[in-house]
């Protein structure tokens, strides 16, 4: 075998021949029996869904395998409830989690095909925005790896975040019909149909409340398996879809009117047609109110069922009694968004269940918790009392009777302080009376984290503050991470092989065995090979960037990448400046020397956010003039990325030099992009902000581009009164940049076009972009200095990589599981091994129970 294909070997798993004429065998039989093909008039699709069949077949003996050992051995249960999970593409993550990548390449090119090319036809499941739904799909990664009996919760939405379209430089945006030619990952579940309930009124009787005269919807479970990293568990992410009952709006009243009832069975089956494009912004629609609780309503009664029909419970009375509730079950909240499981829970232990109100909420206590994912104002969830009336009357009542009980609690400890009652309520008074959801969660809650050290000390000191003078014992930090599994063996096949040459392949399940890359820091041979990875990275990057977009550009250049969802406090114009200021610079001395960067800007906009609109076409404004300016030449090109996704971010990451990470200290929680760069040999220009700061702490602050104010100077910034203006007439640089802005030089078709955003620059900057401009230019010209010298940057990519090993999710789940949920992670899954490729289904022919879920 030639060094190429050696070295691809180990990591990739082997390709044993029986493995592939299984696979080869299994691919021909799903193409003919399954999509109903031969190899004359089968596509490029049908291959794909053959392919993915086969790779699925492999799943289904230990996924049944797996439910079925949790129904044996009942341990503790983690429902991860979330509104998005941001999947991406399925069939190579399932290919590497089974050790299967070898074989399939083997099979499917003795097929006469390419597996790259088949991989490329897959769609992103993109049921999210960016990092919280991002993270929720690590986190299922490594909870399914660490052997966890975990499900992920959540709403199977028809169209997930808009496809991006570029038109005249402006974002278009078009529906992301993902679900089109049909998902072979998933299966329906009919039989586990559950009703959820809306509208109606509250009676109160004798035997207690009754929420009655509601509107019924149906919600149809789909099942995905999630498998853990060879390890033979796999666990079931569970998502709800929205159906009409059969008689709606058939009932007595609306006789006469059959046809346009059953094309109203649209109007229920709306809850789960699309997903909220915002990111870290609330708006306050009722169809999103609708969603939050069709989730958390149909899990629950999902959850509930499992815990009393679990073997324990058929044979022992306890279970059925609630009190070992909390021992077998724990809800993590993925920001407020699920919290309507608080009085859900509530109203099913005290309505339902007949228990008393004090028992009740302990229980409902003990079993959930919160994890908070943003401090920014605008980003809270406050529903309008208006709307919760309407659509949850008794949910409406029993938050009224937790804050009642809240306040008494808190008065008895301060007598007399009002103010802090009224800081403190989860009903907010003013014109228009709202629900704190975040004050709602966190008195519900038995643990409180933020997602990074520096967030989770800003919750405390500041954002939930007097909760934390409360319970401080509530108040905890997970600092987020990222799956090695998807973000270095799967993104960076040739990196993880280099690394696994030097010190094995322990590091896929622990990734704190990077540390042993130190030693090999001066060794010149490892570095040439991480730089020749990075290389060829490049190359490749450049290549299916000139093949889909058009766009040449220069692979010896710096990549310089920015890539994330397009938001004033990340700071895009910081980054604009900056390439405005190296475009003079290069003008003004045409022959003097400059490091050749090519600039990458991408993410999408809120569709309803006007100035990250701007944003994005004040960024493709610029490009146009720098990369057709015949001075510039290849010294510098601004490229926008358009559509950045899952399965984009798997290609560029791994091809960037340099990570740009400018939030304005304080308002990026975590963020978690960044460490994947750090993992895949990027170095990070960066503010103290989110995980920064972390990644400094680890990898050493001098192998970090660190510059601007951190916290501490934001916020006495803030007294002191922040003025824009100081800093355009001090600084000359900033200045032209700002005037060219203005003046129409990016924009000669329409001069004005950008006055909005020079306007909020210079008067109503809430993230002091200038604040932070002329340290942020000259850290840049460290950047230029250190990539001048390419052995010494190598040397700084190979500290990073090692040192990235703390920003695994494996490590994070591992926290959680300890200090959150109660339970201990198993090294290795829960399931035995099976000889049998496709998993054992003679085994399960003696298994009773082999379907349950």
């Amino acid at each position: 075998i030639d060094s190429e294909k050696r070295r691809q070997i180990s990591v990739r798993g082997l390709a044993g021949l029986g493995d592939v004429s299984e696979l080869r065998k299994s691919f021909n039989r799903h193409l003919h029996f399954t999509l109903v093909k031969d190899r004359n008039v089968a596509t490029p699709r049908d291959y794909f869904f053959a392919l993915a069949h086969a790779v699925r077949d492999h799943l289904v003996g230990r996924w049944i395998r797996t439910q079925q050992c949790y129904y044996e051995r009942d341990p503790k249960r983690i429902y991860y409830l979330s509104l998005e999970f941001y999947m991406g593409r399925t069939l190579q993550n399932t290919m590497v989690n089974l050790g299967l990548q070898n074989a399939c390449d083997e099979a499917i090119y003795q097929l006469g095909l390419d597996l790259e090319e088949l991989e490329e036809i897959e769609e992103d499941a993109g049921l999210g925005n960016g990092g919280l739904g991002r993270l929720a799909a690590c986190f299922l990664d490594s909870m399914a790896t660490l052997g966890l009996a975990a499900y992920g919760y959540g709403i199977r939405y028809e169209f997930g975040i808009f496809n991006q379209k570029i038109v005249d430089g402006w974002q278009v945006e078009e529906a992301d019909d993902w679900l089109r030619y049909g998902n072979p990952w998933e299966k329906a579940r009919p039989e586990y149909m559950l009703p959820v309930h809306f509208y109606g009124r509250v009676e109160h009787t004798a035997e207690g409340a009754k929420w009655v005269d509601t509107q019924v919807v149906l919600a149809m479970p789909y099942d995905t398996p999630v498998p853990g990293y060879k390890n033979n568990t796999v666990n079931t992410m569970r998502l709800w879809s929205a159906k009409a009952p059969n008689d709606f709006n058939l009932q007595e009243f609306n006789v006469g009117d059959y046809i346009e009832a059953v094309l109203d069975r649209n109007l229920a089956e709306n809850i789960s047609r699309v997903l909220y494009p915002n990111d870290n912004f609330f708006e306050g629609k009722e169809l999103r109110l609708k969603q939050e609780y069709f989730v958390v309503a149909a899990t629950l009664q999902d959850i509930i069922r499992r815990f009393k029909s679990s073997k324990f419970g058929c044979r022992d009375p306890v279970r059925a009694s609630f009190e070992t509730f909390p021992d077998k079950v724990a809800i993590q909240l993925n920001d407020t968004h699920p919290a309507l499981s608080i009085p859900e829970l509530m109203r099913i232990l005290v309505d339902v269940e007949k228990m008393d109100w004090d028992k009740a909420w302990e229980i409902t206590q003990k079993t959930c918790a919160y994890t908070n994912h943003t401090v920014l104002p605008e980003a809270l969830e406050r529903w309008p009392i208006s709307m919760f009336e309407k659509l949850l009357p008794r949910h409406l009542e029993i938050i009224y009777t937790i804050n009642q009980k809240h306040l008494d609690h808190v008065a008895a400890l301060y007598p007399g302080d009002v103010d802090r009652l009224r800081r403190m309520s989860v009903i907010e008074e003013g014109d228009c009376k709202r629900i704190n959801m975040a004050h709602l969660c966190v008195i519900g809650s038995h643990a409180v984290n933020g997602v990074a050290r520096i967030h989770s000390e800003i919750v405390k000191n500041s954002v939930f503050k007097d909760f934390y003078d409360l319970e401080p014992e509530k108040f905890q930090n997970k600092t987020n991470g990222i799956t090695p599994r998807r973000w270095l063996l799967l993104c960076n096949p040739g990196l993880a092989e280099v690394i696994a040459e030097k010190i094995g392949e322990d590091f896929i399940t622990d990734l704190s065995q990077l540390k042993k890359l130190l030693q090999f820091v001066d060794d010149e041979i490892f570095i040439r090979d991480v730089a020749k990875v990075k290389q060829e990275n490049k190359l490749k990057f450049s290549a299916q960037l000139e093949e889909q977009y058009k766009v040449k550009i220069n692979p010896s250049s710096m990549f310089d990448v920015q890539v994330k969802r397009i938001h004033e406090y990340k700071r895009q114009l910081l980054n604009c400046l900056h390439a405005i200021t190296l475009y003079n610079r290069i003008r003004s001395n045409p022959t003097k020397s400059f490091v050749p960067r090519t600039i990458m800007i991408g993410g999408k906009a809120a569709p309803g956010y006007h100035m990250a609109k701007m944003i994005i076409k004040l960024i493709t404004s610029i490009g146009e003039v720098v990369n057709n300016d015949p001075y510039v030449g290849d010294r510098l090109k601004v490229i926008f990325l358009e559509n950045y996704r899952v399965s984009f971010a798997e290609k560029v990451i791994p091809a960037s030099d340099l990570s740009q990470q400018i939030s304005t200290a304080g308002t990026e929680a975590s963020g978690t992009g960044n460490m994947k760069f750090m993992l895949n040999g990027a170095l990070t220009i960066g503010t103290m902000d989110g995980a920064n700061v972390e990644m400094a702490e680890e990898a050493g602050e001098e192998n970090l581009f660190i510059f601007g104010m951190r916290v501490e100077d934001v916020e006495a910034m803030d007294q002191q009164g922040y003025n824009a203006k100081k800093y355009y007439d001090r600084l000359p640089e900033l200045r032209q940049a700002i005037d060219q802005i203005s003046s129409g030089f990016f924009s000669p078709r329409d001069p004005g076009c950008f006055h909005d955003v020079v306007n909020m620059l210079m008067y109503h900057d809430r993230f002091k972009v200038f604040a932070d401009y002329e340290a942020y230019i000259q850290c840049q010209g460290q950047v230029d200095e250190l990539y001048m010298n390419p052995r010494e940057w190598t040397k700084k990519v190979i500290k990073n990589i090692a040192s990235s090993g703390k920003f695994s999710s494996d490590r994070t789940i591992t926290e959680y599981a300890r200090e959150i949920w109660g339970v201990e992670p198993s090294c290795h899954g829960s399931v035995a091994s099976s000889g049998d490729p496709v998993g054992g289904y003679a085994e399960l022919c003696s298994l009773a129970g082999a379907g349950r879920h």
